[in-house]
């Protein structure tokens, strides 16, 4: 009995030592394990008079049963000190100004390409989009571009073999829409996307820029039509003042065709440097659609009629936000992007 008393004292002295739950696992492996004094007790009873084996059995099962609940306790104990110590070392200083997360902001292509999409949604077009890596047939033979036309040069397209190449305009969405369309009228679309040209790259030029090309056909269009159109477009793009001009000019899938200018927005058609004196700002090419590209798309000529455009993304954008480097747009300087996020 001396013992039983012994080890319960020194047990109970040692837990109350323990600062640590592996100190106190320690502890428990130690009086409680299969190699403990406590089961050493146990299997000295059959050492001890048959009469005095009961009483000494109950000594030692209470022993046990009273260092099982001591160490319970103290796991608590530790436990709960243990998730106080880690909320004091995790504790987040609530007063403190929080770090304001780097968030992108829409590229400046992207925010024209939108703002022509929104104007031209409602005037009742749709938006149709077509593969960057084009057949021959729709990029050029379908606009009415035949085999021997200067556009067809090497030193202007990007071929990947005889029938395909990377796209050198728009347009071929458009006679992509003609022919799924043919013969329903009317149709009013616009087609945006990259286009691809052998160029070199400068402050106005790249091998890669985005047109905004749009379509109309139908019953009695006419040049007018048009203009009035661009016209809408223009005001809403650069200001209610500006107003438009055509010049004569030439597309193979055009006839008339025309060039656009819009009176300058520094100036209103004074004559500055951002114009170069003249007043006005070339802004897009445009005309009536040509009668062989309605014909090759299964429509007749003599009963519709249509016209087009073309607007280049980057021109636009570099006239209402005054950038002075296409080149911009694709160097990805966090800088230079940062300034449209008053604009979103």
């Amino acid at each position: 009995m001396e013992n039983v008393t012994n080890i319960k004292q020194e047990a109970l002295s040692r837990l109350e030592a323990c600062e640590s739950l592996a100190d106190l696992q320690e502890l428990r492996v130690l009086y409680l394990g299969k190699k403990g004094p406590i089961q050493d007790l146990m299997k000295s009873m059959k050492d001890l008079p048959k009469e005095e084996r009961p009483a000494f059995g109950q000594q030692v099962n209470a022993l046990k049963q009273a260092l099982a609940a001591a160490i319970d306790d103290k796991r608590t104990v530790l436990e709960e000190k243990e998730i106080n110590e880690r909320l004091q070392q995790e504790k987040i200083d609530i007063t403190l100004e929080g770090r304001k997360p780097n968030l992108g902001n829409i590229h400046p292509l992207t925010l024209v390409q939108k703002e022509i999409e929104d104007l031209f949604i409602g005037l009742g077009y749709s938006v149709e989009e077509g593969p960057e890596v084009e057949l021959d047939f729709y990029n050029f033979e379908r606009a009415n571009i035949p085999k021997d036309h200067p556009a067809r040069d090497m030193q202007d397209t990007f071929y990947i073999d005889v029938e395909r190449l990377l796209r050198t305009h728009t347009t071929a969405i458009q006679m992509r829409v003609l022919e799924k369309d043919s013969p329903r009228t009317p149709i009013k679309v616009i087609c945006p996307g990259k286009v691809y040209r052998r160029d070199d790259d400068d402050a106005t030029h790249s091998h890669q820029f985005t047109q905004v090309e749009g379509l109309v056909v139908g019953e009695n269009i006419r040049l007018s039509d048009l203009k009035g159109t661009l016209e809408f477009v223009a005001r809403r793009m650069f200001g209610e003042k500006r107003v438009i001009r055509f010049r004569p000019s030439y597309f193979q899938f055009t006839e008339p065709s025309v060039e656009v200018d819009v009176s300058c927005h520094m100036c209103g058609g004074k004559g500055c440097p951002t114009c170069k004196g003249t007043g006005w700002i070339e802004i897009l090419g445009a005309g009536m659609v040509h009668p062989n590209v309605l014909r090759m798309a299964g429509y007749d000529p003599e009963k519709v009629s249509g016209f087009a455009f073309g607007i280049g993304a980057e021109r636009v954008a570099m006239l209402k936000y005054g950038i002075d480097d296409i080149r911009h747009f694709y160097t990805n300087d966090i800088r230079f992007l940062k300034t449209f996020t008053r604009f979103e």
